[in-house]
């Protein structure tokens, strides 16, 4: 992996391929061995670059607490160090967040956006009830070995359907998460709520979910793309929140196909 260091934190990356550049942003609980599916299958059209956010993989963890603004201004400071173009950005569930924290400060940074699974922020997608919920639960997590609750996340990111290989490969991935990442999760996107940046985006954007998505369901995809000038919404069906890893072939081709669609 490569690295850069933003605002005296280390930051770890891998960079694939060749072409416009594809900047990826992983989820809650993972790293950027999520992206090893499109890393693979999208390295012939683009450089593809997948960070490890603060607290998450190889990158350092925060000294101290980060808000929502802090992140979004790390990522910029990484795009700024370590992409060479202005990029595409991809984020899948909470890197959507990231995405759109990132638009929010910095809206001249991207070219276009994938929101995968995404979240107008848990605030802004989700009854006031199941965000107490998931903020309360990933905060009795953190001192806790990932064992004892990865678990428990497995049966609400894929379908019943899903290659039990893949499924394992997530748990090992989340296994590694460490207290820093979940509490960068709630200290920056725990009660997050992007709606007012919604109706502001002007650049090409893909709402990409999958069908049986448990936890950002179609509801939350279609309230997005209604908020979203221009935007394109895409469903895979039969599979779940992961689902570039469930269904990376079809996955794969929809990012394509919108961001040639761009480039044409």
């Amino acid at each position: 992996m490569e690295t850069v260091e933003v605002d005296g934190l280390r930051i770890a990356y891998e960079r694939v391929g060749q072409g416009p550049a594809l900047v990826l942003f992983h989820g809650a609980g993972e790293d950027s061995r999520i992206w090893r599916l499109q890393l693979e299958g999208l390295s012939n059209d683009f450089t593809v670059i997948a960070w490890d956010a603060p607290g998450c993989g190889r990158s350092g963890d925060p000294v101290s607490e980060m808000s929502a603004g802090d992140l979004g201004a790390i990522a910029a400071g990484f795009l700024r160090e370590a992409v060479p173009a202005k990029p595409h950005l991809q984020g899948l569930s909470w890197g959507s967040m990231v995405a759109l924290e990132l638009y929010r400060g910095y809206p001249g940074i991207p070219a276009s956006l994938v929101l995968a699974s995404a979240y107008a922020g848990w605030a802004g997608s989700l009854p006031p009830e199941e965000v107490e919920r998931r903020y309360a639960q990933v905060l009795a997590e953190i001192d806790q070995p990932p064992e004892k609750f990865v678990a428990e996340w497995l049966p609400t990111l894929f379908t019943d359907k899903a290659d039990p290989a893949v499924v394992d490969e997530v748990a090992r991935i989340m296994a590694d998460v460490r207290p820093a990442g979940l509490r960068l999760l709630l200290s920056a996107s725990g009660r997050s709520d992007y709606r007012p940046v919604l109706p502001t985006i002007t650049i090409p954007t893909l709402l990409l979910y999958g069908a049986d998505d448990q936890r950002s369901p179609l509801g939350v995809a279609r309230e997005l793309h209604r908020q979203i000038p221009g935007s394109r919404l895409s469903v895979i069906p039969d599979v779940g929140h992961v689902a570039q890893m469930e269904a990376p072939d079809a996955f794969n081709t929809e990012v394509r196909n919108f961001l040639h669609g761009i480039a044409a």
